[in-house]
């Protein structure tokens, strides 16, 4: 049997009370709304995504335990953490996104890059005459 959600009221309650300084009151918090902020992530995460609904509701979690929002309400508090949510799906993809286009590869500087080219023998008459033949064929 699920347990009940908390009333809107006891969460804005205990939002204010954090704001106040309150710091028993965010540990209080995160068990009140955890039920809400993991359906929120379950209907955010679908597809390929390799990032879980658990992972993606810690993280944003996190991220708002740190900012210095002054939460007004239950709803503001969970629209706020929808938006974080959104945010860190975002960074996600584009970080596959960036590995997708070699994202690991080292990157050298191209004067770099033309000192190789430039150190390494090569006979552009021997090359002319192959792609010639080459042509030819």
């Amino acid at each position: 049997m699920r347990a009940m959600p908390p009333a809107p009221r006891e969460v804005t309650r205990i939002l204010d009370a954090a704001r106040l300084g309150d710091v028993r009151a965010a540990e209080q918090l995160l068990p009140l709304v955890y039920d809400e902020l993991r359906r929120l992530a379950d209907a955010m995460v679908h597809g390929p995504q390799t990032l879980q609904a658990t992972a993606l509701v810690h993280e944003a979690y996190l991220r708002l335990a740190d900012a210095d929002t002054p939460w007004e309400s239950r709803a503001h508090f969970l629209g706020v953490a929808a938006r974080a949510m959104r945010s860190i799906l975002v960074d996600h993809a584009r970080a596959r996104a960036a590995a997708k286009r070699g994202g690991a590869l080292k990157r050298v500087p191209l004067d770099a890059a033309l000192a190789w080219f430039d150190g390494q023998q090569l006979d552009l008459l021997a090359l002319d005459e192959a792609l010639t033949k080459l042509a030819s064929l």
